[in-house]
């Protein structure tokens, strides 16, 4: 029997594959991914699409990251018309982007990387009383990470 527990139809495979992040300046945030912290593009793709008052440009930067994941830049005005919400919808969420290193030394790195970039560091990397070391980066859009480190190179149980 179906409940909110054990719906009849179970979704196929749990996945993320792509995490598309609303921009306000798209040419700042691929520099900021690519060549503040690294991360490989071909660049803005999909330009030869205009859009219109109503219907959404194209113009999108992409990076695939080492596990396959999509991460896509997209103009915020762009991303609220393809999605058919009012913009204020796409603007700041309360979320944080979860981002796994090997040690306090990466942490320590991938936020310094992030603040000569241009991105605001929140806070001083620290320990957690739940036995993780961490520290945020807000990107120049406003995008929260949470660059974290799991002693002794697990994940969450």
């Amino acid at each position: 029997m179906a409940d909110a527990q054990h719906p009849l139809e179970a979704l196929p495979a749990a996945r993320i594959h792509v995490l598309t992040l609303g921009v306000d300046d798209l040419d700042r945030a691929l520099r900021f991914y690519r060549e503040g912290l690294g991360l490989k593009s071909s660049g803005i793709t999909g330009t030869e699409y205009a859009g219109s008052a109503t219907a959404p440009a194209g113009a999108v930067a992409m990076f695939t990251l080492d596990d396959g994941m999509i991460l896509a830049l997209y103009p915020r005005s762009e991303l609220a018309k393809d999605a058919g919400v009012e913009p204020t919808r796409t603007a700041g969420s309360g979320i944080s982007i979860g981002y796994l290193v090997d040690s306090h030394e990466d942490v320590d790195r991938v936020l310094d990387l992030a603040r000569r970039a241009g991105g605001s560091v929140l806070g001083e990397p620290h320990d957690r009383p739940w036995g993780i070391y961490s520290g945020y980066f807000a990107d120049p859009d406003g995008h929260m990470w949470e660059v974290v480190h799991f002693p002794g190179g697990g994940g969450p149980a």
